[in-house]
């Protein structure tokens, strides 16, 4: 199975990675593409250009082969909205299940993105849950109840169309506040990877 996890990455951090990582093992996925999307559909544009954020997302994945950045959506024109994305690594892998990686607000948000009845006829969805986290209500509760599963061997007999919620580590870090800290001038240190720091530091970002 190949996990599918978006996100504007403005600026990458340790959040975003560790998930990725525990989704990844927890799984024992084929791999974790890790897309950056150049126009978000349902959030303010990045501050950051959408060259800039590749640029951060390819030096936090140096020296390791787990995640796997995929540009697919900084090269394609207009609004990132997922189930294009998803069809399009459809198009390329056939059968092979695919999970799209989803947080909990996300996920309980996700009947108001474009076509969202469209995500399980692509792929499985793959919801981090945090540890006493509660459960979504409306459209995506009864979706749950639905096609939720506790076996998550079953996600590997069937391409796409089931759910299954995975518990990993909650790292409360905020890209809303890595560029608040860069602006007033105080460090990020410890908060993402130090290579990624010291481009948006050399870059000047979100100064």
């Amino acid at each position: 199975m190949i996990g599918v996890y978006g996100g504007t990455f403005d600026p990458v951090h340790y959040g975003h990675l560790r998930t990725a990582l525990e989704v990844q093992e927890q799984l024992d996925l084929e791999a974790m593409l890790m897309l950056p999307a150049r126009e978000p559909p349902h959030r303010d544009p990045p501050q950051a250009s959408p060259e800039a954020r590749r640029d951060m997302l390819a030096l936090a994945l140096q020296g390791q082969d787990r995640l796997v950045l995929d540009g697919r959506e900084l090269e394609r024109p207009g609004p990132s909205y997922m189930v294009d994305t998803l069809e399009s690594l459809r198009a390329e892998h056939g059968d092979c299940p695919l999970g799209l990686v989803l947080g909990e607000d996300a996920f309980g948000g996700l009947d108001g993105w474009d076509r969202w009845e469209r995500l399980t006829e692509l792929a499985h969805l793959l919801v981090m849950a945090r540890p006493g986290g509660g459960r979504p209500a409306g459209a995506p509760a009864r979706l749950l109840t639905e096609r939720g599963v506790d076996d998550a061997a079953r996600l590997k007999s069937r391409p796409a169309g089931l759910i299954y919620q995975i518990e990993v580590t909650s790292l409360a870090i905020s890209a809303t506040a890595i560029r608040a800290q860069q602006a007033a001038g105080r460090s990020s240190r410890y908060l993402l990877p130090d290579a990624v720091l010291e481009y948006l530091q050399a870059n000047r970002l979100y100064c």
